[in-house]
């Protein structure tokens, strides 16, 4: 019998992001001035009283096994931001600690499905959403949001979509890739259709902490009691605390899913880092002056990219209303030629941009959006001028 390997692994589609942002560190390696707007993390150091609660777990010796579900100072301070910053009820009981937002949402779909339920997944999509999904042996239902609607599916497209095989919704508020964010009426609709046809919602919130103009981000389970008894929230120390490289998500779930995830946890991983763990706590509680520097910094970023985007030619783009990316329509690009070369697909054009013009931008294809690119502002001011006088040379020298 020969060796072969697993038909689920083998159908996983390596990450597009981090295969354009390894492109770009190669290039910096070899000296080369790359600009690199596929970051999914903020451009910031972690704050430092966040690092000061590492050292000393490090230093009072917090370096063992905690329990798997995390320790219970942290899902109790868990229990309470849920409570304090988005009107959710989850005991820390309910809240489970992981290896990070993407572990804690393949703790969520191991969890809840069954080989062959289907999850309903609005496009454009975080393109690690529908491979999550089928590793856990789901079928993923992408259903289309255009610009017209703001990239954001409708309560009739969400109904539409929902047969006897649905077992539950995803929820990206604000999104990556597009940075748009659900209004509480928006939510409210949708918080119907899911009740109504009983099947579960996976809110991820992880940019919770960036959204701008004023704009309230809500919870979809704080709306009541009957969607919080169908809501999954997803979470994490990453975006808003500039804690990527840290590994700490967590979740509020109904207390049967919170048990089967722990269990699960128990046996793949055992225990979330015990000093990330720590660092965690006093992300939590402590200071939050720099949740807000960040986000004036971003808010900065968003308003220059969107103005210079907007006045470029062949190309378009909505004002993100949230997180730190922004989602570019290139769709009259395709098809041009640039120097003899036809830009037949997405692909072809971030290969040009990377080489030629040495600024890593990320192609949408695997986020449901082959016409469009992603372009993250988690970047220096410098660099983002930049960047985009370069992307602007490009369009200009096409045919």
């Amino acid at each position: 019998m020969a060796l072969t390997l697993s038909n689920k692994g083998l159908a996983v589609k390596p990450s597009s992001t981090l295969a354009i942002t390894a492109k770009a560190k190669e290039l910096k390696a070899e000296g080369k001035d790359v600009v690199g707007f596929g970051a999914g993390e903020p451009d910031f150091n972690t704050p430092e009283n966040i690092c000061k609660a590492a050292t000393q777990a490090i230093e009072t010796g917090f370096t063992k096994y905690t329990a798997a579900a995390g320790t219970p100072e942290l899902r109790k301070a868990v229990s309470e931001k849920f409570a304090r910053v988005n009107g959710l009820r989850y005991a820390p009981e309910q809240c489970v600690i992981s290896n990070g937002g993407k572990h804690a949402l393949t703790n969520i779909f191991q969890a809840i499905l069954n080989p062959g339920d289907e999850v309903i997944i609005p496009a454009p999509f975080w393109l690690s959403y529908p491979e999550i999904v089928k590793l856990a042996d789901g079928v993923p239902v992408i259903v289309r949001c255009t610009a017209e609607q703001g990239y954001k599916i409708t309560p009739e497209q969400l109904a539409a979509a929902c047969n006897e095989k649905t077992k539950a919704f995803v929820l990206n508020s604000p999104s990556n890739p597009t940075g748009m964010v659900y209004s509480r009426e928006e939510l409210e609709a949708l918080a119907r259709v899911i009740v109504e046809k009983d099947i579960f919602v996976v809110s991820d919130e992880i940019y919770e902490y960036l959204a701008y103009d004023g704009i309230e981000v809500v919870s979809i389970g704080s709306l009541g009691e009957d969607i919080l008894a169908h809501t999954i929230t997803c979470n994490g120390m990453a975006k808003g605390y500039a804690m990527t490289g840290w590994r700490v998500g967590y979740t509020g779930a109904p207390l049967a899913v919170a048990k089967v995830m722990s269990s699960i946890q128990s046996h793949q991983t055992s225990n979330p880092n015990s000093i990330a763990q720590a660092a965690s706590l006093e992300a939590l509680n402590g200071s939050q002056e720099s949740v807000g520097v960040m986000k004036e910094e971003f808010d900065k970023r968003r308003k220059y990219m969107f103005e210079r985007i907007s006045a470029m030619p062949y190309v378009k783009t909505l004002l993100p209303k949230g997180a730190f990316y922004v989602f570019v329509d290139v769709s009259e690009v395709l098809g041009k030629n640039h120097k003899g070369t036809e830009i037949s697909d997405v692909s072809v054009l971030a290969k040009i941009l990377i080489e030629e013009y040495l600024t890593a931008v990320v192609p949408c294809a695997d986020f449901g959006f082959a016409d469009h690119v992603r372009l993250s502002y988690a970047i220096s001011m410098e660099q983002i001028e930049k960047g985009l006088n370069r992307i602007e040379e490009f369009l200009k020298n096409l045919q």
